[in-house]
């Protein structure tokens, strides 16, 4: 017959199923005192949404004679609340670091304290730290080519508006006098409307309606006969 096999050596219990009111501080307090007295806490975890309390020793045999005076402990009624019976087991260790291991490890470490101003929502700032005056925002105009690109559309809104033809600038009173007109050539014209969508199979094509040949100065001349050589 194998003997027992010895439970793993661990720096880290767990108290499961604590009470709600064993949470509040007073019962902290006394609690934490009393596991104490076990050996020196690394970390004390109190954790109310899981109804558990972590403690980490620094030593593994001050938390193995924890666990094993503790596991079971009953405590007895207390102002018309039922007795309580602690459960401690054993979780997985949890290594301490010495302050030369921390220093010379790769994890990542939070920013010198000369930094913190910079964080959001910024901490205290260093000695002798002022605040810069900063310049008001778009303090200098726009740029060339954006004004020129305003100015284009701003005239292309007043054509859309104004409709085809000359703009006319000076218009003599009574009919009388110089007239000044000014037509824009590189105006974009709006977009017509395809009429061949609704063209029909069998009847002429509205682009062929609206085309008209190139006047030439001069008159068409007949093609001369092409002898057919038999």
């Amino acid at each position: 017959m194998s003997s027992p096999r010895a439970p793993n050596r661990t720096n880290t219990l767990v108290i499961t199923r604590v009470p709600p009111r064993f949470f509040e501080p007073l019962f902290q307090e006394a609690l934490r005192s009393h596991f104490a007295t076990y050996g020196p806490l690394h970390t004390w975890a109190p954790i109310k949404g899981f109804a558990r309390i972590i403690m980490v020793y620094y030593s593994e045999e001050d938390a193995e004679i924890a666990k094993e005076s503790n596991d079971g402990l009953v405590l007895g009624e207390m102002h018309d609340h039922p007795e309580v019976v602690l459960r401690v087991y054993r979780a997985d260790p949890t290594p301490i670091e010495t302050s030369e291991q921390q220093e010379h490890n790769h994890y990542l470490r939070p920013p010198a304290n000369e930094k913190n101003f910079l964080i959001s929502p910024p901490g205290s700032p260093p000695v002798g730290w002022e605040q810069i005056r900063e310049d008001p925002p778009n303090a200098t105009p726009l740029a060339h080519d954006l004004i020129t690109a305003l100015k284009k559309l701003e005239i292309q809104a007043e054509q859309e508006s104004r409709g085809p033809g000359p703009e006319v600038l000076l218009e003599p009173e009574e009919g009388v006098g110089i007239s000044v007109f000014v037509e824009d050539c590189d105006a974009t014209e709006p977009a017509v409307q395809d009429e061949d969508d609704e063209w029909a199979y069998g009847e002429t094509a509205p682009s062929r309606l609206r085309w008209r040949p190139t006047p030439t100065a001069m008159p068409p001349t007949a093609m001369p006969a092409v002898p057919v050589r038999g």
